[in-house]
Parts: structure tokens; sequence; C-alpha cells
């Protein structure tokens, strides 16, 4: 029999099986909080619990967990961890310190199918589909050695709403009073536009933040930077988006654009976007394309003045514009330079 991750069980699931051996309903609360506060290794170190209670938990659960192989430490205070699956599969997430924030970018797949082509995950390939416990442990391990975690980005390897149904448990989880705890508005899943999970996303009323990876403004230039845009695009995306449900005067989409030299960097290219964008509640987050230390790319940097005079249209056209710093260069750690290598 295979037993059930620890790691990814809701409450719910939790009271059900204690009402199902007909123990006390307040155990369920002594056991989560064992799960994602205290951050145990086995069932054992529960010790307020009976020796048969503990027991009959062994006998359908298990308490999974991460290995951590390599922590790189940016000159900026970037961290990349690098952990090792039960399976011997490795992934990467990305601890980012700021003034008043510690955000952890985290994975959802080994890999990712959708090979866009600034993206060094994609040229992974695809291996398969974290579970949700998979997902939660990169927070708890990572959150072992560290002061508390204030936000989430699901922006790690792989495509969120491509393993939709871990991932959406996952963030329950994340955000839940008996789970981690970590506030839904303080939560960010990233998505290159898969319409079907946009679609499903639309009607969960999780309240987390929604980030869309647009790149371009036109269908020509995203078909070749994003395949996925042959299958969905700009068009019917943006349609999707229009329709999502966004809370009055608090919640905005972000589009997050990677700006790449000579490719999609002009002020030509500021235009298409901003009336693209025109009448959705947004925000644009504009990211200069970093190589990784390899220098394998068939794509550059941009020039800061270009960078600025993009921001500047932007901002000119009355859109709530930010431009990222530039992260983790010295160990690879920026958007699109995970590989678990």
């Amino acid at each position: 029999m295979n037993k059930i991750d620890m790691r990814e069980i809701t409450e719910d699931e939790l009271n059900e099986y204690l009402r199902v051996i007909g123990s006390e309903a307040y155990r369920a609360k002594q056991v989560l909080d064992w799960i994602y506060n205290k951050k145990i290794k086995s069932i054992e170190e529960m010790t307020n619990l009976s020796k048969k209670l503990r027991e009959d938990l062994q006998n359908e659960f298990y308490v999974s967990g991460l290995i951590l192989l390599q922590e790189m430490v940016s000159k900026d205070g970037t961290r990349k961890c690098l952990f090792e699956l039960e399976d011997k599969q490795k992934i990467e997430s990305v601890l980012m310190p700021d003034d008043k924030r510690l955000t952890l970018c985290v994975s959802t797949q080994v890999g990712c199918k959708f090979n866009c082509s600034f993206c060094y995950t994609g040229k992974m390939g695809f291996s398969r589909n974290l579970t949700a416990g998979e997902i939660v442990n990169q927070i708890m391990l990572v959150s072992r050695k560290e002061k508390r975690i204030t936000n989430i980005v699901l922006m790690g390897m792989g495509e969120p709403l491509d393993n939709y149904e871990n991932v959406i448990k996952a963030v329950k989880i994340i955000y839940s009073p008996w789970g981690l705890g970590i506030s839904a508005s303080k939560i960010t899943l990233s998505t290159c536009g898969l319409i079907p999970g946009l679609k499903r996303l639309k009607d969960e009323k999780l309240n987390i933040n929604l980030a869309i990876s647009l790149n371009a403004s036109d269908d020509n230039v995203r078909n070749r930077l994003m395949p996925v845009n042959k299958k969905y695009p700009l068009k019917e995306l943006l349609k999707v988006c229009r329709e999502y449900p966004l809370k009055p005067n608090k919640k905005r989409i972000t589009f997050e654009y990677v700006l790449i030299r000579d490719v999609n960097d002009s002020v030509k290219d500021a235009k298409q976007l901003a009336d693209l964008l025109k009448g959705i509640k947004c925000k644009i987050n504009l990211l200069p394309f970093n190589k990784r230390l390899d220098g394998k790319s068939q794509y550059d940097s941009p020039d800061q003045h270009k960078v600025d005079k993009f921001h500047e249209y932007l901002i000119s056209r009355n859109f709530s514009v930010f431009t990222r710093k530039q992260r983790g260069i010295d160990i690879s750690a920026s958007c699109g330079q995970l590989t678990a290598s």
C-alpha cells in the first residue's frame, strides 16, 4: 500500500481520517501543528500523541523531505538552493531578501514542457510534476534556517498551471492558518498563459496574485520567444485576462516582460505593449534579460538606455511599471536561469 505524504494533507482530509479511526477531533490541530509549524521529520516525533495514534498514523502516512545538496550565495544576498527529491531528481529554489520582504521563488515541476527560447529551464526538458508536498517542502526546508518568509512566488522551474491540482493544493496549504499561514495576498502564481488553467483558476477564489509572462507585444515575436503562443495567442490570452475576477480597488494582474536586446526592447515595442494592455487593470514588471554564466544564449541583455526609455514610455501612458533589479546574476539565479545543474 502506498502511504500518503503528511506534507500534503489538508485539515479536512485529516479530520476525516481521525473520524474513521475513532480518534478525538482535537487531535487534528495537534497533528497539523507538528507537520507545518514544528516541521517534524517523522510521525514518531509527535510526542503529545498516544503511541496507538502514532502507530495508526504510521500505517497510513509518512513525512516526506528534501535533501539540500548545494546552496549558492550571490554578492547581492540572493541564495539559490539545489534540492534532491526522493527519486533523486533535482530542483532549485531561490531566496531573495529585500528591505521589508523575504521572498522565496519555488519550483512546481522538474524541468518544463514549454521551451521558451530565452529560458534555460525549458532546455532541460520535462521529467515530471512535483507533488503538493514537494512544493510545500521547499518552503519548509528554507524556513528552517531563516526568519519568516514573507512572500512566495510560484515562478521557479516549471509551469504551475500545467501541474494544476498539485499546485492548487499546495497553495491552500501555504495560506491556510492550519498550514504555513502565509497570507494569500503574499502569494503570486506566474504562468506562460495556459488558457484552460486560467479559466479554472478564476473560479477557485484563492485571492492570490496572478502574473502573466508576456514578453512580447505581437504574436510574431511571442511565437518565437514562447511557442505556447501558437496554441494560445495574445488576443485569446488577453481576453481571459480582461475577464479575470479582481477585487475592487485592490488586485491587479502583473504582466512580466523580459527585455531582450534588439528583440522586444524598442519604444515601438513599448507602444504596442501599451496599446495591447489598455483597459486591463494591471502592473508591468520589466525584467532585463540576464545571460547565464556559461554564456550559452542566442540573446543578450538590453542597453540600460533602452530599458529606461521603455520604462518611461509606459509611465507616460499611465501604467504602473517596475523595472526589476537584476538579482543573483553571479550564481545564475535570475528568472529563466534555473536548471538544477
